[in-house]
């Protein structure tokens, strides 16, 4: 009897986790295999952009275990270099048991991408707050928030004021968790913390680890800050991604614009999830925020 190809063995287990994830929510396989079959090829983006713009990334980079199994912190930082961001949300950057200290080499990370993460943790060795942690260039002034989020397991969120040479941009860097409920108290949590702060244009980033649409979304509880939620680009499993679980969202309208998934080889087998880019115009938030604070 002649073997399956070999493309099939290596995708069975990444397809049969979807299945899983489709069985316990009951979601229409078929819509979701639809979305992926309208979907446009998928291409890296190019550097470049105005310079009121910068260019932003998400990544889920799952403790630096590819879907080849291996633990390989050069492969991820390799990623990230390819990403061309000039900030960056990472998931899953430190351990999660024990020390939680950070899983990168920072200085090859400083190196290959110019970037370094803002001091989150506790830890001298430590990346981020819950695994969350967000890069920037060295010396970007910032206030930051370490939020704990509610929920059935440990979540957390970063909510960070950063003042950038194209003006100043707040950034809440989160990774939801498994189930439903938890992530819409979740949500809740940061658009509560969101309204006590002042009027700023802000982002969201992170694996919101939402894939249903519309009315049974969990994401609908984002709406009262960041409007209606759109489709995303699909960005898991990797090898084949069907699910829209990492997210870029902005307030106010016009802010976030070209979010897209970076789908390259080296990114397939670094992580289960893909990295989502976008940019964002400082400017074209300046102009809808004037009106509003002149009314």
């Amino acid at each position: 009897m002649t073997p399956p190809p070999r493309h099939r063995r290596r995708r069975l287990p990444e397809l049969n986790g979807v299945a899983e994830r489709f069985r316990a929510t009951g979601q229409d396989v078929r819509h979701v295999l639809e979305q992926f079959r309208q979907r446009g090829p998928r291409t890296p983006s190019s550097r470049g952009g105005a310079p009121d713009e910068i260019r932003v990334a998400s990544w889920n980079l799952h403790k630096c275990v590819g879907t080849d199994g291996r633990f390989d912190p050069g492969r991820s930082v390799a990623v990230i270099a390819e990403l061309h961001a000039d900030l960056v949300a990472l998931q899953e950057a430190d351990r999660r048991f024990g020390r939680r200290s950070g899983l990168l080499d920072l200085q090859a990370l400083e190196r290959a991408t110019g970037l370094v993460p803002l001091r989150v943790s506790d830890l001298s060795d430590g990346h981020g707050w819950h695994g969350n942690a967000l890069l920037v260039r060295p010396g970007t002034r910032a206030r930051f928030r370490r939020l704990a989020l509610p929920g059935a397991e440990p979540r957390g969120a970063l909510v960070a004021e950063l003042d950038l040479p194209a003006g100043h941009l707040r950034v809440v860097a989160a990774h939801f968790g498994l189930l439903r409920r938890c992530r819409t108290r979740q949500a809740e949590a940061i658009i509560r913390t969101l309204s006590e702060g002042e009027r700023m244009p802000t982002i969201l980033l992170g694996d919101l680890n939402e894939w249903r649409p519309g009315t049974r979304s969990s994401l609908r509880a984002l709406e009262p800050v960041f409007g209606p939620v759109s489709p995303a680009p699909a960005s898991f499993p990797a090898r084949l991604p069907v699910l829209a679980l990492d997210r870029i969202l902005g307030w106010p309208q016009g802010l976030v614009t070209e979010v897209e998934v970076h789908d390259s080889p080296r990114a397939r087998s670094a992580s289960d999830h893909l990295p989502l880019t976008a940019r964002v115009r400082l400017s074209a938030a300046a102009a809808a925020l004037v009106p509003a604070e002149a009314a």
